[in-house]
């Protein structure tokens, strides 16, 4: 499985030997990055962006990558995070596919693609790359991180084992541990590729991919990333048109998956209702443009995580003593995947180390996605939080 690279991505090259918290080393292994805005000469106008699970480094536009960045709406020139101001610096998570080190990455020991033998990864094996990238590109001492979602855990993990390498810090749809109910949805992902009769035990390949587990890992995954307030708003239950239909019949005869049963009319159990051929669409954008052994790797390395087994105490403790000036913390109340009261506890927690500590619950019906997509909501406490660091 190939690696998915931004054209604009550099690079910065990890330790020789990078030990894994969990066991093992990396070898040749790196950090995909980009940065937007210029570094200040007294170096004091970083601001670390970490990621959810799957986008890459190319946060927003930039001379190098005119290309729409995934949070184009929230970086750039005069933005919420005003790149004027801003020296933006954001990765591509350890174990990813976009340009760091990751299952799809070669193995130098071995001259072929890691796969399922890539080591364990951790939240905190993600933290250390992060710091080490910072530091490599002369930055001491970051003004923000900015987290979102999965990139909420690795900046609190990022914030622990290396105190003092950031003033302030913007925790957005984050969480300090996973809680049951997203790891089941994880597990539940997990299994569906597994199943798949192309998976060949993470031994796939272009011509033999496991497709339609990749799909249902997708679809469950959109699920919780929206809420039902959204899909009720904006599908209700419309059907699709009988020609949008035959033309997804059509599709799948092309495909050579469908046969004679597979005409719209003659499958009672094909997709009917709007909301299924937006999920279908959305799975089939993304299940080519992400390695299924980094979708395992980093979505156990989500479940594993927890703060406070990190830190060796509760995480309520871990989180007090974070060492941070500021922090701003914002979760959605239609969030199911990252439930709002796992912010709140964020929040509370660096408030009791001293931290000033501003919470903001969105009232936004886009659930845990909302800040990909609700920017008029998020940008302006975002905004308002930078131009106090």
């Amino acid at each position: 499985m190939r690696e998915f690279i931004p054209p604009a991505a550099r690079f910065v090259d990890l330790p020789a030997a990078f030990a894994m918290r969990r066991g093992g080393t990396l070898t040749g292994a790196r950090i995909a990055y980009e940065t937007v805005g210029r570094l200040s000469p007294e170096r004091d106008n970083a601001v670390l962006i970490l990621t959810g699970l799957s986008p890459d480094a190319h946060a927003a536009s930039h001379p190098a990558d005119t290309g729409p960045g995934w949070w184009e709406a929230m970086v750039g020139p005069g933005k919420p995070v005003d790149t004027d101001r801003w020296y933006v610096i954001c990765l591509n998570s350890l174990g990813s596919c976009k340009g760091s080190t990751g299952p799809a990455s070669v193995d130098p020991g071995t001259g072929r693609p890691y796969g399922p033998g890539f080591p364990e990864l951790s939240m905190e094996d993600i933290a250390d790359a992060a710091a080490h990238t910072v530091r490599a590109l002369g930055v001491d001492r970051l003004a923000c991180v900015i987290g979102t979602s999965m990139g909420g855990m690795s900046a609190l993990s990022l914030l622990a084992r290396h105190p003092g390498l950031a003033r302030g810090h913007i925790n957005i749809c984050g969480a300090a541990r996973a809680l049951p109910f997203s790891i089941a949805i994880r597990s539940l992902q997990r299994e569906a590729i597994r199943c798949d009769p192309q998976w060949n035990q993470g031994r796939y390949d272009e011509g033999n991919y496991p497709q339609r587990g990749m799909f249902t890992a997708r679809k469950l995954g959109m699920l919780t990333y929206r809420s039902a307030r959204e899909w009720d708003i904006r599908f209700g239950r419309a059907r699709i048109a009988p020609e949008e239909r035959e033309e997804q019949e059509d599709r799948a005869d092309r495909a050579g998956r469908a046969g004679r049963a597979g005409r719209a009319d003659l499958e009672p159990f094909g997709r009917e209702f709007q909301v299924e051929e937006y999920l279908e669409r959305h799975a089939r954008r993304f299940a080519h443009r992400f390695d299924p052994n980094s979708y395992l790797c980093l979505s156990r390395c989500m479940d594993r995580f927890d703060l406070g087994e990190s830190c060796g105490t509760t995480t309520d403790e871990a989180l007090s003593r974070v060492p941070l000036e500021r922090a701003l913390v914002i979760g959605v109340e239609t969030d199911i995947l990252f439930p709002l009261h796992q912010q709140q506890q964020i929040a509370d927690g660096l408030c009791a180390g001293g931290t000033a500590v501003e919470f903001v619950a969105m009232d936004s019906p886009e659930g845990h996605d909302a800040f990909l997509i609700d920017t008029v909501r998020f940008g302006a406490p975002v905004a308002k939080f930078l131009t106090l660091l």
